[in-house]
């Protein structure tokens, strides 16, 4: 089963590393706008409110934050500051002549990042084999919807999300993490699995034998494991796909569900398997790797504002440079 942590992340302690790192480098600076060291020290301040700052909201909500903070900067100073500035001769402190730098490339990433792509790196093994440990994607943000930026409801329909697509969306359980999955159900599906074999609607999928798939990872307290894992071709409404399973575990740990949102509507038989009519609205999500993936098996049905985007392209991998371009 995926690890699941929770509590401050590195990123905050890092964060605020950062934020009295880069102070000291703006005092050290003594007011010199070009200096490397204001420079430096804008930059490294900037990165450590980021990094603390995330740890209670989204991404997307810091970006948001920057992008009022330095506008506003700079609609008092046009309107005000300058004017007065320039009565008296003087220059630009080193916080609005930074606000001018930071403004245009956060309004940018924050409009690439809210409204056409983002990129992740998948951290697990979940959707093995055909995402793997240490893959970059390219995930679309507007294929499946424009979407406002805070709540991210669509405001823009463009396409709906369908079975078999891979999404990321946000972690039901833990704030400021997104997961990525395979969408198995959609509103008024009933999800059926047993015998690691799914059913939708009553019909059983087909699968076709595609060999075994053999990984190792390292899963404390344990230590390093082996996975010597069968291999299928998945026919998903169309969508053909590699999944595995490993015939050391059942298809479910019944210990391990959680009290989730419209839990009514699923039915447990031990860890044998389950069904689950999917509400309208939700979708039912399924990591590839159907052994060691805590999906909605477990915490149940993702909300259609929770999703972030479609999974599109492998756009990079240190370890496997072949994979890069990999489609998903």
């Amino acid at each position: 089963m995926e690890n699941m942590t929770q509590g401050l992340s590195r990123w905050f302690y890092l964060g605020f590393a950062g934020i009295i790192l880069g102070m000291v480098f703006i005092y050290l600076a003594k007011g010199k706008n070009k200096s490397k060291a204001m420079e430096n020290g804008y930059f490294i301040l900037i990165l450590g409110l980021v990094g603390v700052i995330s740890e209670w909201t989204d991404f997307a909500t810091v970006l948001i934050v920057l992008v009022i903070l330095s506008g506003t900067i700079l609609v008092v100073d046009k309107l005000y500051w300058a004017k007065s500035r320039q009565a008296a001769a003087k220059g630009r402190p080193h916080y609005i002549h930074y606000a001018y730098e930071f403004f245009p490339v956060v309004l940018g990433v924050f409009i690439l990042r809210a409204f056409l792509f983002e990129a992740y790196q998948i951290p697990s093994s979940s959707m093995r084999p055909d995402l793997t440990v240490g893959d970059f994607i390219l995930v679309n943000k507007y294929t499946l919807g424009i979407r406002e930026p805070i709540t991210n409801k669509v405001i823009i329909p463009v396409s709906h999300v369908k079975r078999g697509d891979v999404v990321v969306f946000k972690d039901p359980l833990v704030r400021n993490r997104d997961l990525i999955k395979r969408v198995v159900g959609v509103g008024s599906d009933k999800i059926e699995y047993y015998n690691k074999r799914l059913a939708i609607n009553g019909v059983l999928l087909n699968y076709t034998d595609n060999g075994s798939y053999t990984y190792s990872e390292n899963i404390p307290p344990q230590g390093n494991i082996e996975f010597n894992n069968q291999q299928f071709i998945e026919n998903l409404s169309g969508v053909k796909h590699n999944i595995i399973t490993w015939d050391k575990v059942p298809p479910l740990f019944s210990q391990e569900v959680q009290t989730f949102p419209d839990s009514q509507n699923c039915t447990y038989q031990g860890d044998d398997g389950f069904s689950c009519t999917v509400p309208q609205g939700k979708y039912f999500m399924m990591g590839d790797n159907r052994d060691n993936s805590f999906d909605s098996r477990y915490w149940g049905f993702v909300s259609d504002d929770a999703i972030l985007g479609k999974a599109i392209y492998v756009w990079l991998n240190f370890h496997d440079l072949k994979r890069i371009g990999t489609k998903i």
